[in-house]
Formats: C-alpha cells, sequence, structure tokens
C-alpha cells in the first residue's frame, strides 16, 4: 500500500492519513478503562498499512497511554509519529502550568519528546491562551516539543500567533464538503506561511457515506454518538437534509464512477485542497478496523470534470457561518449539545477589576498602565470608557510588523475588558482607530470590518504618530451595557 507522507515545515514527517483517537474517550465513558497493552496492539494493521500517524488529546481517555506503550513495546510502533493535545480550562496560565501539562503528556506518551504538541484555546478575550503560547515556545526551545500546532483557530489568532514569534506548522480544523469555512482566508494564510491544515470531520462523523443515501432525516434519539449529533448541526446549518441528500447522491454517482465509496472520495477531495496537510480519520481500536480502506484513499484520483461536479453540487449549500473554530465559541455552537455544556462549566472574567464609590476599573496588566497611571477600560453606570489600547501583551509586543494581526488583538483586549466590567463586544457603540502610517488604513478597516460587521459602531480613524515605533495601531472604544446587564 502506498500511503502518501508529508513533511512539515519544522522537518516532521506525517502521514497524509492520520488515525484520530478520539474515540477511546467513547469507549470508556461507562469508567472501564481498556487495557493499554492489547488495544495497543490493535494499533499494528494500521501501523502496517503505512498509517503510521496517530492523533490524540489529552482528554481522550487513556490513547495517550494506550499509543505510548505501542510505541515503546511494539515493533510497529517504532517509526510512529505520536500527534497529541493540550486543551486547558479558560483562565489564567503560568509557566509552570504549561510546564506540568508537557510533562504529563511525556510521561503518557512514555517519550522524551512530544512530535507535535496542538493547543486549543476555548475563548481570545482572555489573553491565557497567548500566554500559553509563548510558554510552549520556551520548551519547544528546550526540546520537550518537537512541532507546535493548534486546533480550533480561526485566521485571525492564528496570524496573531504566528507573527508573534510563536512558531506553528498545523492547525487542526473541521474541514469537509459540507464544511468548507478553511478552504477561503485560512487556507490562503496557511499556504503562505507554511502551516499544514489537518482536517477533520471529512466524513462529517460517517453521516458521507452510502449508509444514509436516501434515508429519512434521523430524528435526535436515532444518532447513536457524539460525532452524529454534531454532524448533524452542521447539516442543518447548511441547508437541511434535502440539500444534504442531493450532495450525497452526486458523491455516490462520481464514487460509483471511480469504483469507490462516498467516505473515501469525501476524504480524497479534502486531501486535494490548498495548504490541506493530512486527513484524520477516526478508529475505534479493536472495532471495525478500517484501514485497509483508508489506506486505498491513494489509489485514485478526482478527474477535473467530477471536482467541478462536486463543487457545483455543494454550491446548492448554506455556507457554515464564521471561520474555523467558531463552532465552540459564538453562536451557532455547532456542537453536540448545540452549546458549550459538556465541555465547560464557565469562563472567568480576562481582566482583574477594581471596585470604587461611583466607577469600576479593568487592569489588563501592561507596563504602560502602571507607568502613566490609567485603567484599560472604566464603567460609570451603564457606560464603559476603553482607553487607547495597543497590541501589547504585558511587556510583549504582539503582531509584530501586521496591522491586521495588531487590530485583532487589540478588539481581543477591548472585548475583554468591556466583559470583565459586565458587558460583550456588542455593546460597543463608538470606536476610533488611530494608524501610525496611512497606507495600511484599508488592512485595519477590514479586520476591524470582520469583527464589527453586525454591530457597526460609530468610528473615526486617522492617521497619528503613535509612541512606539512598533505600533502600527491603536484603537480606543466606547460601550453602553444594557441595565439588565
Amino acid at each position: 500500500m502506498n500511503v502518501e507522507m508529508v513533511r512539515l515545515s519544522s522537518g516532521l514527517e506525517i502521514s497524509r492519513v492520520v488515525t484520530g483517537l478520539w474515540q477511546i474517550a467513547g469507549m470508556e465513558k461507562s469508567g472501564k478503562t481498556l487495557d493499554p497493552h492489547s488495544t495497543a496492539n490493535f494499533m499494528t494493521g494500521y501501523a502496517n498499512a503505512g498509517l503510521t500517524t496517530f492523533d490524540m488529546a489529552d482528554h481522550y481517555g487513556s490513547a495517550e497511554i494506550i499509543a505510548g506503550t505501542f510505541k515503546k513495546n511494539f515493533p510497529a510502533g517504532k517509526e510512529c509519529a505520536m500527534l497529541t493535545k493540550w486543551v486547558p480550562k479558560p483562565g489564567p496560565v503560568t509557566r509552570e502550568m504549561v510546564k506540568s501539562a508537557v510533562h504529563d503528556r511525556l510521561t503518557r506518551l512514555q517519550a522524551d519528546q512530544v512530535s507535535l504538541l496542538q493547543f486549543h484555546a476555548w475563548n481570545f478575550s482572555h489573553p491565557a491562551w497567548l500566554d500559553a503560547l509563548f510558554y510552549l515556545q520556551e520548551l519547544k526551545e528546550e526540546g520537550l516539543i518537537h512541532s507546535l500546532g493548534v486546533t480550533n483557530f480561526d485566521t485571525a489568532h492564528l496570524r496573531i500567533a504566528k507573527s508573534s514569534g510563536i512558531d506553528l506548522v498545523t492547525n487542526q480544523v473541521s474541514y469537509s464538503l459540507i464544511d468548507r469555512r478553511a478552504g477561503g482566508e485560512m487556507a490562503e494564510y496557511c499556504a503562505s506561511h507554511g502551516i499544514s491544515i489537518l482536517a477533520y470531520g471529512t466524513v462529517l462523523g460517517g453521516f458521507l457515506s452510502k449508509r444514509w443515501l436516501g434515508k429519512p432525516e434521523p430524528t435526535h434519539a436515532d444518532l447513536s454518538n457524539w460525532s452524529l449529533m454534531k454532524y448533524k448541526r452542521f447539516i442543518d446549518v447548511a441547508g437541511g437534509w434535502a440539500k444534504f441528500q442531493t450532495v450525497l447522491e452526486v458523491l455516490n454517482a462520481i464514487a460509483e464512477d471511480i469504483g469507490t465509496s462516498i467516505a473515501l472520495l469525501a476524504s480524497r477531495y479534502q486531501l486535494e485542497q490548498k495548504a490541506v496537510g493530512a486527513v484524520i480519520v477516526g478508529a475505534r481500536l479493536g472495532e471495525n478496523a478500517h484501514f485497509e480502506e483508508s489506506a486505498r484513499l491513494f489509489d485514485f484520483s478526482i478527474t477535473s470534470e467530477q471536482s467541478k461536479g462536486i463543487s457545483e453540487a455543494l454550491d446548492q449549500l448554506n455556507s457554515i457561518p464564521g471561520d474555523c473554530g467558531d463552532e465552540y465559541r459564538k453562536p451557532p455552537y455547532l456542537t453536540a449539545s448545540g452549546d458549550l455544556s459538556h465541555h465547560l462549566e464557565e469562563f472567568p472574567p480576562p481582566y482583574s477589576t477594581v471596585v470604587e464609590k461611583n466607577k469600576v476599573r479593568a487592569e489588563s496588566g501592561t507596563i504602560w498602565e502602571s507607568m502613566a497611571g490609567y485603567s484599560r477600560a472604566v464603567r460609570v453606570e451603564n457606560r464603559v470608557m476603553v482607553s487607547g489600547t495597543t497590541a501589547t501583551h504585558g511587556v510583549k509586543s504582539i503582531g509584530i510588523g501586521d496591522p491586521v494581526a495588531q487590530t485583532h488583538f487589540i478588539i481581543d483586549k477591548i472585548q475583554g475588558s468591556i466583559e470583565s466590567l459586565g458587558g460583550r463586544l456588542e455593546d460597543v457603540v463608538r470606536t476610533r482607530i488611530f494608524v501610525a502610517d496611512i497606507d495600511h488604513w484599508e488592512a485595519v478597516a477590514r479586520a476591524h470590518g470582520a469583527r464589527f460587521a453586525a454591530i457597526k459602531p460609530a468610528n473615526t480613524m486617522v492617521e497619528a504618530r503613535l509612541i512606539g515605533d512598533e505600533y502600527l495601531v491603536e484603537i480606543e472604544a466606547e460601550a453602553i451595557i444594557a441595565p439588565s446587564a
């Protein structure tokens, strides 16, 4: 079997079909832990078929332990790459917390170095996500991590991290025939910055298969697992069951013409998209082994005419709203439960606040606030005034040389300060933008437009000489919070 390999920009080589081990969590949900050695034995077939890369996470049950056992004790595991994720709860992050999390991964994987450590952030208005990446970068430079990636990042925050010196080489995101968000700005940015997209959900948890062709729309009770519950929401948002059936019919005709399956056709189509390094196909170790079928992804290709037919069918669907990862951060929450209730209990406020006699102040902790004696934002009754804000985090400059990245980070800080004072970004009624170079006005305006498209506050933009050559843009804002808040 001739499984294609891809070399990431960090030099790490992985198979273009990555075997995802998230279903181990489901197999252990009854409370019984799988035996590491006997379960690891089932990974042998995948490795022997050329599928030498496995993907897991800190919350996939004992997946890391099983994978570590396989790599350490089975001959077929010696040359395999083990990718994992760290998904901390929202809130402040310290260097020690990050170091402890990485050492936990190493212990469970029985390794001296994590091949690829992927980080997930639940929201971006709390700056802890950037702290975590800076600390992970330090551990990469120490040699505990070979390559760094992220998961479910949107383009704006991938850009913020990359332009701030974080050496990211992958972004693992939902990307399928139904969910095409990664095919636009994300693909362009990744292709030009050495970042490979790792696409999951390419078969929509099994919906993209002949099994569902011509079948009546399933009820919630018909959906047997979290993946099906989740991806049924994607189908609904994309236009519903009838439109989905039309797509399945087109895919089935092309698959039969090629001599393959709908599922393989769907994954192969994603492999051929710009910036896609690999697709991730889930496995239930010891049950329903599909490694020989997955390896057949490389036995055929899609002609330009067939690709055009698929594209025309997809054009009949509604676009999934937003950018990659938005399903975890803003409505509609396209998760199994339709919200974040099965993931998180709460989001702590991004910044500390000080309550005074007639006002409440929010402080982000930059060096400028303490030096010049001002607050990031002040709330008086239902009005919030946010100080002129630059792309500064603590003592670090963020988004160096990139006005778009700086604008997005600044708006994150504005959002975080307003949230800390009981409001939302949607409460903003005015923004004022100062650009250091008028040539950057359109890039900054477009970034502002991406974040405020549905809010549309009053706005002014002027060219100004900013304090600090590294700052390309500065923004201040005002918000009026509804009395009930």
